[in-house]
């Protein structure tokens, strides 16, 4: 449950921001800091940035929604079927993609 207005206030009255900040500095100094995290990068991804094309131009050259890419990309939903094919064509052979799909 968040805090109210007035909680926050009193919450930061007590704070004393540049200790905080001093401690802060010296965990990570001290090698003390958050997870890491690693982020996988979807064949839909990688394959755009291969391509070096934007977006738009790229879901056009698919023939999907620019909305459907960024599904792909963000990794919510996986292309099936003749788009799987395209992307691998994409990523492996770049050139060979824009050629053939009309983009020198």
């Amino acid at each position: 449950m968040p805090l109210t207005e007035k909680q926050l206030k009193e919450r930061d009255a007590k704070r004393n921001i540049g200790e905080e900040l001093l401690a802060a500095v010296q965990d990570v100094k001290a090698g003390h800091f958050g997870a890491a995290h690693k982020v996988e990068i979807t064949q839909a991804a990688e394959a755009r940035s291969k391509t070096g094309l934007s977006q738009p131009k790229f879901a056009e050259l698919l023939g999907v929604s620019v909305r459907t890419l960024q599904e792909w990309e963000q990794g919510r939903r996986s292309p099936s079927g003749a788009a799987r094919s395209l992307l691998h064509i994409a990523a492996s052979r770049p050139d060979i993609f824009r050629e053939v799909l009309g983009n020198p």
